[in-house]
């Protein structure tokens, strides 16, 4: 029994590099195409409502940009330090990749230290705060959660109580971190974030650009032959297709709140029907449309033939 712990720990201690590197490799995939499609505006990454709950919510944003962004730049940080060693020949320079090995092992601790914590705060927000799932966020916990198994248990550290102070500092410098940057998200009525407060009569972001002749025409004549947009409050593409509206004139079309939490709530109606696969939908004479549509579009398939000189 002891001669086989020994061939196992060997074992992780031979193969736990690389196994940290597998998984950052993944994560900074995964995090990558998250980060270029938010920048880009392509809204094709979730496969699930909730998925997208998440990540247009507050929590998804640090100073204006994605948090994938920093997860993409926390996996790619692991990934070099996890193989820079294993890139030096050690038949050749074995000082210099004994060197590496010592420097590298303390921050790859504190480095996966922060991801677990940071993952645990936002598992906690995701089931508790916004309570949506959302199978990237998941998936990323597990991997922080994994590196830091690897990492713990893949090097024999020489001072376990050291390891466990370096890691409870790290902890709390973190969580300090995570609270104060999160801090805008949350209110005085119980720690609910901006975005999901109030949450029996939720609007989404207010409509500030202005409806022409045209964008009025057009959703009184959308609403007239019955055509409605299914949407949901908190979706950013329902709210670019209000933009192309102007505020005056989205007053005026038929809108159908998908969302539970949204104002005059129809989730049943949404439910009940199986074309709606995204936000928003639009009903026009029978026929479903997914996604936003320009309002060129919009005339072309509602038969408009009012004014088109649409200003956005």
């Amino acid at each position: 029994m002891m001669r086989g712990r020994r061939q196992e720990s060997r074992w992780i201690h031979r193969w736990s590099r690389w196994l940290v590197a597998g998984i950052a490799s993944v994560g900074a995939l995964g995090t990558a195409f998250l980060t270029i499609d938010k920048l880009t505006g392509g809204g094709g990454a979730c496969p699930t409502e909730g998925c997208e709950r998440v990540l247009s919510s507050p929590y998804a944003t640090v100073f204006g940009l994605p948090l994938t962004l920093f997860g993409f730049l926390a996996y790619a940080t692991m990934l070099v330090l996890a193989v820079a060693p294993l890139l030096v020949n050690a038949d050749q320079n074995k000082p210099l990749r004994q060197r590496l090995e010592s420097w590298t092992w303390p921050l790859m601790f504190v480095m996966a230290s922060v991801m677990a914590v940071f993952s645990a705060y936002l598992m906690t927000v995701l089931a508790f705060e916004i309570q949506a799932f959302c199978p990237y966020c998941v998936s990323s916990a597990l991997f922080a959660l994994s590196m830091f198994a690897i990492i713990l248990f893949g090097n024999p550290w020489d001072d376990l109580g050291q390891l466990a102070f370096i890691g409870a500092i790290t902890a709390i410098i973190t969580l300090t971190g995570t609270f104060a940057l999160y801090a805008p998200n949350h209110g005085a009525d119980g720690g609910r974030p901006t975005a999901t407060r109030a949450a029996a009569g939720q609007a989404g972001p207010p409509v500030t650009t202005a409806s022409g002749p045209a964008e009025i025409a057009l959703a009184k004549h959308l609403k007239g032959i019955g055509a409605k947009m299914y949407g949901a409050w908190w979706c950013p593409h329902c709210h670019d297709q209000k933009m192309l509206f102007g505020a005056e004139a989205t007053t005026a079309l038929d809108y159908v709140e998908c969302s539970e939490d949204g104002q005059n709530s129809q989730t049943k109606l949404c439910r009940s029907t199986p074309e709606i696969t995204g936000f928003p939908t639009w009903e026009i004479n029978g026929e479903f449309y997914s996604g936003t549509q320009t309002l060129q579009q919009l005339a072309e398939l509602s038969d408009y033939s009012g004014p088109t000189n649409f200003q956005h």
